[in-house]
């Protein structure tokens, strides 16, 4: 959902790798990489979160220096992966934005179940799922607060995609396994229907019901890269992930979106977002930072 740069405590400094040890010119590059990777833009201003960072995979590698590490990393794939996947996190919650459930519940959910129960393929996307809060809360919303009529309605023909650019992220969703704090942010009774409480648990830990589980597939996806997908989307969610980027970019993602859905579905983005560039031609608004495709 949202990747930003974690927030080190002031001062921090990590053992064994002095930040004398790490030059301007090494965090132009890795300015440059993150960009190129992941679209973000990292003004100067987080350079010492890029070091408190990268400087533990500095250590870990036996080099010496930010610049030895970045010339690794220039050509091996695998420490580059290590970058970019260190320089985001993931901040979401359950029922993040509610508005936007609430719509889906009211608006779109009827006719997807509809469709789904009568054998047409629905497809939904969380692109830049996170930890999986998102898309689990999405699951919910859609099966609804009756168990048994849930589990009906996840029987239907449902293709349903969370994806996200860090590995971490993408594992922690499929585990599925959040606090007791975390999900007390839901309605109680999508909770109560779809949380499965882990005995003896101290932190009173709940596993997302299988039901919803099952229905998703977790995938580790970069967003500026080719999608290795041709099916059209009912409903594609996509929040706080674009606020990182240029607007170049951001209107490029918009088109691409656009172009992903299927006339009629819609497109959710962040609170702080807008659409822009040619792919605004093709969705008109339909509620805050909510979007119908349309022809064109």
């Amino acid at each position: 959902m949202e990747q930003a740069l974690s927030r080190p405590a002031d001062g921090s400094v990590v053992p064994g790798i002095s930040p004398q040890l790490y030059k301007e010119a090494d965090f132009a590059r890795i300015a440059a990489l993150v960009k190129a990777e992941a679209g973000i833009i990292l003004s100067s201003k987080k350079k010492m979160l890029a070091y408190s960072r990268l400087a533990p995979l500095v250590r870990e590698s036996g080099l010496q220096t930010f610049t030895e590490y970045l010339n690794v990393v220039d050509r091996d794939v695998a420490h580059r992966k290590r970058v970019i996947a260190a320089l985001t996190t993931n901040h979401t919650y359950f029922n993040r934005e509610p508005h936007h459930f609430e719509h889906f519940s009211d608006v779109v959910r009827p006719d997807l179940i509809a469709r789904s129960q009568s054998k047409d393929k629905v497809r939904i996307w969380s692109a830049g799922s996170s930890s999986g809060e998102e898309i689990h809360t999405l699951m919910m919303f859609l099966l609804g607060e009756d168990k048994a009529k849930g589990k009906a309605i996840a029987r239907g023909n449902l293709l349903v995609l969370a994806s996200d650019l860090a590995p971490h992220a993408v594992n922690a969703a499929q585990a599925a396994t959040y606090d007791g704090a975390a999900v007390s942010k839901l309605p109680d009774t999508l909770r109560k229907a779809w949380c499965d409480p882990i005995p003896g648990d101290p932190t009173n830990s709940v596993t997302i019901a299988r039901e919803i589980t099952q229905l998703i597939r977790y995938r580790q996806l970069n967003l500026l890269r080719a999608w290795p997908f041709d099916a059209l989307f009912d409903v594609i969610f996509c929040r706080n992930v674009m606020i990182y980027f240029d607007e170049p970019t951001k209107a490029e993602l918009v088109l691409r979106f656009a172009r992903q859905l299927k006339v009629g579905g819609y497109l959710y983005i962040g609170h702080s977002e807008r659409v822009s560039g040619e792919g605004a031609r093709l969705l008109k608004p339909v509620g805050a930072t909510i979007y119908q495709r349309i022809e064109g």
